[in-house]
């Protein structure tokens, strides 16, 4: 073999062996892959740049909860542009609205799949707006970086999931309310569209079958709605040891200062949530939700230095008044997450990315270490988090780390 050969050899199996361990980082080694060999698949990777697309509500019912996850996104790409990009190319955002409408988030998801050729996509929300991308991700594979909180039941090839599923979410907090507080009673309320339906179908059967309790009251409300009057008042007449709650979006307003109106404080009423976090609490205000809990795998106020770091640079660039919701936490995961699959592929190319992420830990996350499952789900951590007046939750209760299972035996 000539010296240049060996060199050349040499020089292929340092870069390998370094996207396996998940090293690659900056613009020393853009040149070590050039375009044509990255980009097989004609999407809009250039020498220099990388589409990827965000893709949430920035209008409209879900804008309250969806805001931060686009600045979440928006920060680590800056972030990571700022150490180079990936491969050596910047990260060129393409911003699409979803307006709170799923149809729509069809319609912009193959805008940015189809028209844009964006390499990945950061977006969705609600289960209803990510049902309604999905057949587009799968037709066009495409790659969507999810980050909500969800009912699981789902597995695709073309979503990773940062959020949680139910057996990470649901039942392990069922599992703490029913000990902590000696629950046998709960009332089920949510909005109404498929992932607090799936949820409370979930919730029912685990407090029927594994806890031995009783649900007193089940009831929906549509998405937007601000009238939580009669609702409130069975719930007065039923008298639950727990009020298990999925309203989203701005209706959590109304929602929560009816309630405190109406004498249903923490004092007199237990509550776990699911869909309420630092973001709403923003809009709601601590002191209609003080001493309720909600179910999380994070809190802005954990104390580690990742976390730490993670909330100074969103502060910075945000303001100080800016929060950080759990779902933001896992949208700020996104871009981390892409960049790592990419790294160890080696390539933009969709399925090499999707095969190279999992087993992929990220130890730096905000929330703690994520391990990335094959089945495209993170191994996390549950938390329940008992909100204060100042919009802050102190994290009573961390599990230990739960394995993703989004088809559970039992709960299909």
């Amino acid at each position: 073999m000539s010296t240049l050969n060996r060199r050349g050899f040499m020089k292929g199996a340092l870069l390998g062996a370094m996207m396996a361990a998940g090293l690659i980082t900056g613009h020393a080694f853009a040149a070590d892959f050039p375009t044509a060999k990255v980009n097989t698949t004609g999407l809009a990777v250039t020498d220099t740049t990388v589409k990827v697309g965000i893709l949430h509500s920035a209008t409209g019912t879900m804008a309250i909860s969806e805001t931060g996850s686009i600045q979440a996104e928006k920060l680590a790409i800056e972030q990571i542009n700022a150490m180079g990009g990936i491969l050596g190319r910047k990260i060129e955002i393409v911003q699409e609205d979803g307006a709170s409408d799923w149809p729509t988030f069809a319609e912009k998801a193959k805008k940015l799949l189809e028209k844009d050729k964006v390499a990945s996509v950061m977006g969705c929300w609600t289960s209803a707006s990510r049902k309604a991308a999905l057949p587009v991700f799968e037709k066009d594979n495409g790659l969507l970086f999810y980050p909500t909180f969800y009912e699981g039941l789902e597995q695709s090839k073309n979503v990773f999931y940062t959020g949680q599923e139910a057996t990470q979410q649901i039942l392990a907090g069922l599992d703490w309310i029913a000990k902590e507080k000696n629950a046998k009673t709960f009332y089920l309320i949510g909005s109404d569209y498929i992932w607090p339906r799936t949820s409370m179908k979930i919730a029912r059967k685990h407090i029927e079958q594994h806890l031995g309790g009783k649900v007193v009251g089940e009831e929906y409300i549509a998405l937007g709605d601000t009238q939580f009057g009669s609702v409130i008042n069975k719930i007065k007449l039923k008298k639950p040891d727990v009020i298990y709650a999925a309203v989203v979006g701005g209706s959590n307003v109304a929602w929560f200062k009816q309630l405190n109106a109406a004498g249903l404080n923490s004092s007199k009423q237990t509550m776990l949530t699911i869909s309420v976090t630092e973001d709403e609490v923003l809009g709601i205000g601590g002191e209609n939700l003080a001493g309720f809990y909600s179910a999380m795998k994070y809190f802005q106020s954990q104390d580690n230095d990742s976390n730490k770091k993670f909330v100074e640079a969103f502060k910075k660039r945000w303001g100080k008044d800016a929060v950080i919701g759990d779902v933001t936490q896992a949208a700020y995961l996104g871009p981390w997450l892409y960049k790592a699959a990419v790294e160890r592929a080696g390539s933009f190319d969709v399925d090499k990315v999707q095969a190279a992420l999992p087993g992929y830990e990220f130890k730096d996350a905000p929330e703690g270490s994520v391990t990335v499952e094959a089945n495209h789900h993170l191994t996390t951590k549950l938390r329940i988090g008992q909100w204060g007046k100042d919009g802050q939750a102190k994290v009573v209760y961390t599990s230990g780390y739960i394995k993703p299972d989004p088809f559970p035996k039992g709960y299909q």
